[in-house]
């Protein structure tokens, strides 16, 4: 009978000590979870910045002459559509913010402030036009509805092999509604695209530098992909940080 009473205690024991063992061991209680597009961030793009305008300066710095297409892949109802741009009708039609979409945006001079919005989604506003892009990670699906200024941006971090330092934001954005790639009235259509690389590069005085690399592709309005490449600075604070509305012609 006294062996019989270890026995029990043994094997009780051993029962009560098994879920200990398993969890040590990984096998029981829920998964951990993943780590979040926040923190698995290879760059910090967050701060605020401004533009660096180091090329088509009568492209950006002021309105272009009306016919300067230079650069644009355009194809012929492109061109028909601009060369039938009209500043005083853009200003009275009230439709402001045509040239402040997302595939012109980071070309209006201006300013920056990359914020976390939650852990699984990156905010980009920018000063010119009061304009606000979210940057979606993970398997978020647009919800569908109709087509805006900004569209629907879905992101995901890249390795570096473009001069980035550490790495890069992807960001691909569709349902966009048709607007202007410059001020001047090029046009792009709703069937557009957007494919964007956002990398930081060091400079030699060690500051940061934001280049972001911008693959418009539309096939109503474009010959081939249009490829151009914006930088920023970055700026201690929010002190020169200035909204300002959309203006047709500045």
């Amino acid at each position: 009978m006294r062996r019989g009473c270890v026995v029990a205690v043994t094997v009780a024991l051993a029962m009560s000590l098994a879920p200990s063992l398993g969890a040590q061991r990984g096998q029981g209680g829920a998964p951990a979870a993943p780590p979040t597009p926040q923190a698995t961030a290879p760059i910090d793009l967050t701060g605020y910045w401004v533009s660096v305008v180091t090329e088509d300066w009568r492209y950006r710095m002021v309105t272009p002459m009306k016919g300067d297409y230079q650069g644009v892949p355009m194809t012929p109802a492109a061109v028909a559509i601009a060369d039938a741009w009209d500043p005083a009708k853009e200003e009275g039609s009230g439709d402001l913010c045509k040239s402040y979409g997302a595939p012109a945006i980071l070309r209006v001079p201006g300013r920056l402030h990359i914020t976390w919005q939650d852990d699984q989604t990156l905010r980009l506003d920018v000063d010119a036009g009061q304009q606000t892009r979210v940057f979606h990670f993970g398997d978020w699906k647009a919800q569908g509805g109709p087509h805006t200024i900004q569209g629907d941006s879905v992101a995901v971090w890249e390795g570096g092999g473009r001069g980035a330092t550490d790495g890069s934001m992807k960001v691909t954005t569709t349902n966009l509604k048709a607007g202007y790639l410059r001020k001047n009235g090029v046009p792009y259509s709703e069937s557009t695209s957007l494919t964007e690389y956002y990398e930081l590069v060091t400079e030699p005085s060690g500051s940061p530098l934001l280049v972001v690399t911008i693959v418009t592709t539309d096939p109503m309005y474009l010959r081939q992909p249009f490829v151009i490449t914006s930088q920023f600075k970055k700026e201690p604070s929010e002190a020169k940080w200035k909204p300002s509305a959309c203006s047709a012609t500045w």
